[in-house]
């Protein structure tokens, strides 16, 4: 059975792909600075990633493929440390591979694109409008420059709007379930007429560990449901869902310029490779 390193393997999307590679048999090395939330079945990793060791593959165990999750500031678009932080980001990665690592699994998002009207596939130009989206962008970019002419496999795990472990995120569900717990009665709100491509955190989970486990589908991949649905539904549900008392308090909040009325994943890439998962 293969070796799986996860970085940010204590990160909100980290710790559920740590704990389904680990249902699904795989030998799991989970590396971050702390490890709270990490599955206890998991090989501890305290190694720095981005101190530039050009051997940080060897003293990361020589894994047969690292899902990178590791990111800070994820929930802050406009963060400094977005920038600050990408040539980190690119040195770990490119030393992994010189190192030897023959398999690499990056998360990406949706804001790489920025401002899109309906479904986003592999081909759709990409024109961030944020920090965040911009450094993700380089980093795809200079990755796949990188990796052009060896025999690497390298997949590009393009993440959405993700449902789910609210308490642990800085989403508009952790916002509403805070709220919520705090006995407010109402949450001002946007016009919610947005629409988006939810997934659940484990659903996302289940789709990073069925690609980066196979080799034969790679590139940029949409990590997503396939299916928009406006943001006043998905929240509307999601207070029905919990119980909540809660009420929302429509066009408080203007819409954010670069949202798009509706964007969602192209979900071909994979739904083929759930597919072909659940016919082994």
């Amino acid at each position: 059975m293969k070796k799986v390193l996860v970085t940010g393997a204590n990160g909100y999307i980290g710790r559920h792909i740590v704990e389904t590679l680990l249902n699904h048999g795989y030998e799991v090395d989970a590396c971050d600075f702390r490890f709270d939330g990490v599955d206890e079945r998991a090989n501890k990793i305290y190694t720095p990633i981005f101190n530039g060791e050009e051997d940080i593959y060897e003293k990361l165990g020589k894994p047969d493929i690292c899902i990178h999750m590791a990111w800070r500031n994820g929930f802050v678009h406009n963060s400094q440390t977005h920038i600050e932080d990408l040539y980190n980001h690119y040195t770990f990665l490119s030393n992994m591979i010189s190192g030897g690592l023959k398999h690499l699994s990056v998360m990406g998002t949706m804001h790489e694109v920025g401002y899109w009207e309906g479904a986003i596939d592999e081909n759709s130009p990409t024109n961030p409008s944020s920090l965040y989206g911009i450094a993700k962008n380089s980093l795809r970019q200079a990755l796949e420059l990188l990796t052009k002419d060896d025999e690497i496999v390298l997949q590009w795990l393009r993440g959405y709007y993700i449902i789910g472990d609210d308490l642990k995120s800085n989403s508009i569900f952790s916002k509403i379930t805070k709220a919520e717990m705090e006995g407010k009665a109402n949450f001002p709100f946007t016009t919610g007429k947005n629409k988006y491509d939810f997934i659940s955190i484990e659903g996302l989970a289940e789709q990073i560990v069925a690609t980066s486990t196979q080799s034969e589908i790679k590139g940029i991949i949409n990590c997503c449901s396939g299916n928009p649905i406006s943001l006043a539904q998905r929240v509307e549900e999601f207070i029905k869902e919990n119980n909540f008392k809660i009420k929302l308090e429509y066009g408080v909040f203007p819409d954010r310029k670069y949202d798009s009325p509706a964007v969602w994943g192209d979900n071909t890439k994979i739904q083929s490779i759930l597919g072909a998962t659940a016919k082994k």
